[in-house]
């Protein structure tokens, strides 16, 4: 099924359309303590909105996990949810995908609608039917494909951020653009975040959604070219788990930005990738995202950790890399050599 992706310049009217679309038994609202504060009013004149049953949970990707999936289940049993009922995620990556996995697998399968209230979550996980919880210490280990019934979108949410949270999902632009063009990665090098322009940071997004979009409709349950999407994330959520382990939490597009400088310079060790590019985004990544203050002695545990990764096949570390960009180079492997040198050249 295709996700409706829907550029809204006014959410709560656009909400109301969709829904006035739509058919449904009983609808109801997840969001987590700070968009409930925050984003809820900007739909509250939602007409149905008066009559949804709403529930949230507690803000942070450290409660991204089994025991709030399973108070959203338990939620949605006892108010009497069921298979025709529609479900509303109205928070950041870390609630869509919560909200998305428990809607995948209450009843096997309601619908649901996703509204990104963060860059991230707009860019990255809302969008391509991704849905999921962390587990034992791992990032996303138990999840589903589920592509949400439609994603709302509107970039007036992206004003309430602060500059790192917009980093961080500028992050995963950052890697669509190197796997589209030279063009898209010219315009994302040069964007001015001295002072942001939200209007052109809008069309970047949207740029960026389509390129992720088309790869989703191409390979919908990554068994070839939507491996593509994961580049950086091999090394990121390594790095990220690593940081929850260290109680010095990253966010996950600074992880994915380090885990992006990673993985280039594998490929250009490996499938001669322009060394000049190269410098140019370890460059923009440091400059912008600073580095993950680790040393080789942790190494080890950073290999133990990409082991985990489920894009892994028979025992060796996978990765999607890159010939040049666009250029794209899915179900490549590294030794655990060259993953040190990858690790030296981003400690050096």
């Amino acid at each position: 099924m295709k996700q409706k992706i829907i550029r809204s310049d006014s959410v709560a009217g656009d909400l109301n359309d969709l829904l006035f679309s739509l058919s449904y038994n009983g609808l109801f609202l997840l969001t987590d303590e700070n968009t409930q504060k925050y984003c809820f009013p900007l739909i509250q004149s939602v007409p149905e909105m008066a009559s949804a049953k709403a529930f949230f949970i507690p803000a942070g990707d450290g409660n991204k996990n089994i025991a709030s999936l399973s108070k959203v289940w338990e939620f949605l049993s006892q108010n009497s949810a069921n298979r025709k009922s529609l479900l509303i995620n109205l928070g950041g990556g870390m609630l869509t995908d919560l909200g998305g996995f428990a809607a995948a697998t209450f009843k096997r399968g309601i619908r649901f609608i996703n509204i990104p209230t963060t860059l991230l979550g707009a860019v990255d996980a809302a969008v391509g039917g991704k849905t999921g919880v962390n587990f034992n210490g791992l990032k996303n280990e138990i999840g589903a494909f589920a592509p949400a019934l439609a994603v709302v979108i509107d970039s007036g949410f992206f004003k309430t951020l602060d500059v790192p949270n917009l980093l961080s999902g500028y992050a995963e632009m950052l890697k669509h653009a190197l796997l589209d063009s030279p063009l898209s990665l010219d315009k994302i090098l040069h964007f001015d975040w001295d002072t942001i322009d939200y209007q052109q940071l809008n069309n970047l997004l949207f740029e960026s959604v389509l390129v992720k979009e088309r790869i989703v409709e191409e390979d919908p349950t990554e068994q070839g070219i939507r491996k593509a999407l994961n580049l950086g994330h091999t090394f990121g959520h390594a790095f990220e788990s690593l940081s929850y382990e260290l109680k010095r939490p990253v966010l996950h597009g600074y992880a994915v930005a380090w885990g992006v400088v990673c993985e280039l310079y594998l490929s250009f060790v490996k499938l001669g990738f322009d060394r000049n590019i190269l410098m140019q985004i370890t460059r923009f990544v440091k400059e912008n995202y600073g580095a993950f203050a680790f040393d080789c002695t942790q190494y080890q545990r950073i290999y133990e950790l990409m082991q985990h990764d489920k894009k892994n096949e028979s025992g060796l570390i996978n990765f999607s890399l890159l010939k040049s960009v666009g250029n794209i180079e899915i179900n490549q492997t590294a030794s655990r050599q060259e993953i040190g040198e990858a690790l030296d050249y981003f400690y050096s």
